[in-house]
């Protein structure tokens, strides 16, 4: 039989032994085939948890305006990268304008009540007038004072997440680099200080949320690495749980758990279905090889096993797998040197040969 690889025809030799097939050295290097031995390893028990991807709450925010008012403008739009600082919104506010008004005559005011303080104190140095007088400018100057702070804390307060821009303007910022994800500012709607404008979240870091049951949670802790599978995305990543619920939910009856990934490259969206695998328990096996030694020939997992003149098919049982490797309860012992990386070349000419043979 003649298989073909990396540009080169290679013929091997198939035997009326049962599963074997005869190659060289130098067939074997050529096809790419390589092998490992199996050996004892210490194997992870694992769970498999239906999980979601979900924002990171910790890194997303629901902006508001703070002040009530008209959208002039709205710059950004659904699904826009947005810099932290970088405007969102710009809304004109008769609330600003009256809180500015306040303002500038709360400092008219402290200015006035310091320069008659200013001249009361005088007056009294001078015995022209009773200190009583000066007492009292004194208390109308401190009183002007925490009337002009207050005013300033107002208008602070307005700025929260924005800025206020000259006249009755404000404009809503970003309070950090991220994605828009919700908008619900359209141009000239009215608003007001509890109306959410926009949900940010940074995309780089996403939560995989799921549930674990009661006779888990002692093997499943925080810190704990797990892998989530996407059969969506056909890929997988590795993350670590960051919390674990102290409550079992009314209706589930599990613990709600979150691992934390990143995303650098956003595939992974808030709403798809992932799979969770954590590992549950520990113990070591006498037997295991690569889960690519393991080929199904007959609907029955077989090795091939390296003899001295090439390959020849050996039937095995199997059990846990762990991070790439599987346990042998049955069909072959420690030491012994299967084919690994190419077993799929190697089964494919099995069944060929077989065929051939028949013929």
């Amino acid at each position: 039989m003649i298989v073909r690889s990396a540009g080169q025809s290679l013929e091997f030799a198939y035997s009326k032994t049962e599963g074997l097939l005869e190659l060289t050295e130098q067939q074997i290097r050529v096809a790419g085939i390589q092998s490992e031995k199996s050996q004892p390893r210490v194997i992870d028990s694992t769970a498999r948890l239906p999980g979601e991807i979900r924002f990171d709450e910790d890194r997303t925010a629901h902006v508001v305006p703070r002040i009530a008012g008209v959208v002039e403008s709205v710059p950004v739009n659904l699904g826009d990268m947005v810099r932290k600082g970088q405007t969102l919104a710009v809304i004109a506010s008769q609330q600003i304008s009256d809180q500015r008004s306040e303002l500038a005559a709360a400092q008219r005011r402290s200015e006035l009540a310091r320069t008659t303080l200013d001249r009361e104190k005088q007056l009294w140095k001078d015995g022209i007038s009773a200190e009583q007088d000066y007492l009292q400018a004194r208390q109308l100057s401190q009183e002007a004072d925490i009337a002009l702070g207050n005013a300033r804390q107002k208008m602070s307060a307005l700025g929260g997440q924005g800025a206020l821009s000259q006249g009755n303007r404000y404009e809503l910022r970003a309070p950090f680099d991220g994605t828009v994800v919700e908008k619900h500012f359209v141009l000239g709607e009215v608003v007001d200080a509890s109306s959410n404008a926009f949900t940010l979240t940074d995309l780089n870091h996403v939560w995989a949320t799921f549930n674990v049951a009661p006779k888990d949670l002692a093997a499943i802790q925080v810190g704990k690495q797990v892998q989530v599978l996407s059969p969506e995305l056909q890929t997988q990543v590795q993350g670590s749980i960051s919390y674990i619920g102290s409550l079992l939910g009314e209706q589930t009856r599990t613990a709600t758990a979150r691992a934390v990934l990143t995303n650098p490259d956003g595939a992974w969206r808030p709403g798809l279905p992932v799979a969770i695998e954590v590992a549950t328990a520990s113990r070591e096996v006498a037997v295991t090889i690569p889960a690519a030694a393991v080929q199904r020939i007959d609907e029955q997992p077989q090795v091939f096993v390296r003899v001295d003149n090439g390959f020849v098919a050996q039937p095995v049982r199997l059990g846990v797998a762990s991070d790439g490797f599987v346990e042998v309860t049955q069909g072959l012992s420690a030491g012994v040197e299967v084919a690994a990386q190419g077993s799929f070349i190697l089964k494919s000419e099995l069944g060929k040969g077989s065929a051939d043979h028949a013929h």
